[in-house]
């Protein structure tokens, strides 16, 4: 069975050829040639920003966020964290700077830098706790606090993502995996059925969802879920094979 929650950026980010087919900062004589640029130098971002004096005015703080999801996308988790902090710090729009916050928390999550995670996400969240963005800050905040200790906030970070949007099928299912792991298994089975009822399912979920199941008396129903989770986990895996 899954022992954890799972960590959700704020965006998947389109994607593109190269690292730096987004990445459009004026003026015109700052230019990034790919060929001359080594995508593993975590230096690249900040030796550029700095050499050239940029502020904010001339920084598009959208591209930065585009390189941090492709840093993420190619597992260099640690430049992405640079690209984000460089979006946040020079972002004039508040959405995109609170984006920047929530995905540099995500990037830090993925490198097990939880207590860093914990700060992007609060400074997310100190942006605005009400917006677009906020009910993926919370949820993430949530997990990082689970896997930083503190299980009792975790567990009210993640009820609040639920209230900020109670269609956030991942905000459920953080919800239910906190509610089991304190044995209240009949309310985290209703969090599992409201995420797949939101359309969010996949092997955790599934485990969790078993878990539940076995608590409450409920075993051929959990062995049914198990089952269903063996079969996708097995799906998933014919897919990388090919």
């Amino acid at each position: 069975m899954t022992d954890d929650p799972k960590d959700h950026k704020f965006s998947e980010g389109q994607g593109f050829n190269d690292p730096y087919d987004a990445f459009d900062i004026d003026p015109p004589e700052l230019e990034v040639d790919p060929d001359q640029v080594d995508p593993v130098d975590s230096r690249v971002l900040t030796d550029m920003l700095d050499e050239h004096n940029v502020g904010a005015e001339d920084v598009d703080a959208d591209s930065l966020v585009d390189v941090g999801l492709e840093y993420i996308r190619i597992n260099r988790h640690e430049q992405a964290t640079e690209a984000f902090e460089r979006a946040a710090r020079y972002a004039e729009d508040d959405l995109v700077e609170q984006e920047a916050w929530v995905n540099k928390g995500a990037a830090h999550a993925e490198l097990e830098e939880y207590d860093a995670a914990i700060g992007a996400y609060q400074e997310a969240l100190s942006i605005d706790e009400d917006s677009e963005h906020a009910a993926t800050a919370e949820t993430n905040l949530a997990y990082a606090l689970w896997e930083f200790g503190h299980t009792e906030e975790a567990l009210e970070h993640a009820e609040r993502a639920v209230e900020l949007d109670p269609r956030f099928g991942q905000a459920w299912y953080n919800r239910g995996f906190f509610l089991n792991e304190r044995g209240l298994a009949e309310d985290a089975l209703n969090c599992f059925d409201n995420a797949l009822r939101l359309g969010f399912k996949n092997v955790e979920l599934l485990e969790e969802k078993a878990v539940a199941l076995e608590e409450i008396g409920e075993d051929e129903r959990a062995e049914e879920v198990a089952e269903e989770a063996e079969e996708l986990r097995k799906q998933q895996e014919e897919k990388l094979v090919e």
